[in-house]
């Protein structure tokens, strides 16, 4: 009986959306660093970690006033405590695992036990109570609890709080996790000169050196004398004892070097990483822009109309070569394949409006492209370069929005240039956006005010522009020249011609 209702509870809260809609919410809050608003939560407890280790030091030597401690124990600490809460709560979902463990049970005709997504569900609770992190911000609550004072050293923990929210040093402890076997090797190489070199000199130096009466004592001065500080409180006064120093001096020196050229290496290693993600970041900070794959002429041509493109950009690029190229000409690119799933997961797809530009020279990489964008997400417009006009239908059914064929356009535009170079002239200067005229569309949006407007109420004369025609967007249809009764509906595509400074004073008037 129990487990019905708790089954049924499941079900309850898993078709109840507004319970989905919160815990999506706390999760892209806490949990993903893509979400929008997830900097400003970082900001709030760089804050109250900033503050509240400022009240320890204050606290030190002077007494503190009743809003500090105020602040202290029920503002911060409630903070910390409540965001331990809500990652404990996020981190895996009870009812999720019933439903999962139900379903199986109805499929197989097995007896449905309770206890085995209890056990999955706990099972994860306590991956995550033992993880480093949520340690740490274990840690950080405790010196809330005043009675017992010692428990206020652990306000320092706050300050390891700080690697969950500050990305440059979260990613600079990634870079050296990323060299733990060879920092490792060094550790357990110091430690074996430390214990060899301390083991030396207690024995050289035992009842010779007065300030060398324990083992402890040759530890301490080997570990200091092996990193180059050098305090002096400790000298070896035996010939043996300063052979060993000498020797002790020398390994400092190698194992600094060591120390110094795998960092250097890991940090080089992991530079161009790092450059990337920043270009990411900047990218998935707008609400609109471009992805160009491939860097080739096609691509060249189309930046060099940066300005025009009214969008930031960024070029994914699998050929390093390309990549230093494209960032040598000051381009943003990055080296990624982006036939691969997980590239697209790096951008902001469900916040922004993207469009992916498909340039390289291969159809078929272009569809395996195309096909991967898709996957991640419908709402991606997608832009195909193809070879052939035999692949246009094949781009169509692998979702390329619109199919570009150059052989196409330039056969095209080379038979109008010798059959007709006035009109030839006409279309290249237009094209190339000199002042001759510009060709723009607007889409009509909710707010638009041509909406339920036929086309001869628009005075298109007044702003010096040419209606070319209209793409009805619920058909996917183009009219050109539309007649003069034509009903400007939402979601149409007007195509204009004019002056740029016309095009754009009419879009800020129909807006």
């Amino acid at each position: 009986m129990l487990s019905k209702l708790i089954v049924k509870f499941a079900f309850f809260l898993d078709g109840l959306d507004s319970y989905q809609k919160s815990k999506k919410f706390l999760f892209n809050l806490l949990q993903n660093p893509d979400y929008p608003y997830k900097r400003y939560l970082d900001i709030l407890m760089i804050f109250l970690i900033l503050t509240s280790v400022g009240i320890l030091i204050y606290g030190v030597r002077n007494p503190l006033p009743e809003w500090m401690d105020i602040y202290d124990i029920y503002v911060v600490s409630i903070f910390f405590l409540t965001e331990y809460l809500l990652r404990f709560w996020v981190y895996n979902d009870f009812h999720k695992a019933i439903i999962k463990e139900y379903n199986q049970s109805e499929f197989l005709l097995k007896r449905f036990s309770l206890w085995v997504p209890i056990k999955t569900v706990l099972k994860g609770k306590l991956e995550y109570i033992t993880s480093l992190t949520a340690i740490i911000d274990l840690l950080a609550i405790l010196p809330a609890y005043r009675p017992l004072r010692i428990l206020r050293i652990f306000v320092l923990f706050r300050v390891f709080k700080l690697l969950r929210y500050t990305k440059s040093i979260k990613q600079f402890v990634e870079v050296l996790a990323d060299k733990k076997f060879e920092l490792f090797t060094l550790l357990l190489l110091l430690l074996f000169i430390v214990m060899t070199a301390g083991i030396a000199l207690y024995v050289f130096e035992d009842k010779q050196n007065e300030n060398i009466g324990t083992l402890f004592d040759a530890f301490y001065w080997a570990l200091v004398t092996i990193s180059s500080v050098g305090y002096g409180d400790i000298s070896p006064v035996t010939q043996q004892g300063r052979a060993v120093s000498m020797l002790i001096i020398l390994s400092g020196i190698a194992m600094i070097a060591f120390v110094t050229s795998v960092i250097v290496s890991a940090f080089s290693e992991k530079l161009d990483e790092l450059k990337e993600n920043r270009v990411v970041d900047n990218i998935n900070k707008q609400d609109d822009f471009i992805i160009i794959c491939g860097y080739g002429q096609m691509t060249k041509v189309f930046l060099e109309q940066e300005q025009e493109l009214g969008s930031a950009y960024i070029i994914i690029e699998k050929d390093k070569e390309r990549v230093d190229m494209a960032t040598k000409d000051g381009y943003n690119a990055i080296h990624e394949d982006a036939s691969k799933h997980e590239v697209f997961n790096r951008f902001n797809i469900d916040y922004a409006n993207i469009t992916l530009l498909c340039l390289t020279n291969s159809d078929i990489e272009n569809i395996y492209i195309t096909l991967n964008a898709k996957s991640v997400s419908k709402n991606i417009r997608v832009i195909a370069r193809a070879t052939d006009a035999s692949m246009e239908k094949k781009f169509k059914l692998a979702g390329v929005d619109h199919v570009l064929i150059p052989n196409k356009v330039t056969n095209m535009m080379l038979l109008i240039s010798i059959n007709q170079p006035v009109v030839y002239s006409g279309i290249h200067s237009i094209l190339m956006g000199r002042d001759v005229a510009h060709i723009d569309e607007l889409r009509v949006s909710e707010r638009s005010r041509l909406i339920g407007k036929e086309v001869r109420e628009i005075n298109f004369k007044l702003y010096k522009i040419l209606l070319i025609g209209i793409e009805r967007g619920s058909h996917s249809e183009f009219i050109f020249n539309p007649k003069a009764d034509r009903v400007i509906e939402e979601g149409d595509t007007l195509v204009m011609m004019g002056q740029k400074i016309s095009v754009e004073y009419f879009k800020e008037s129909s807006s």
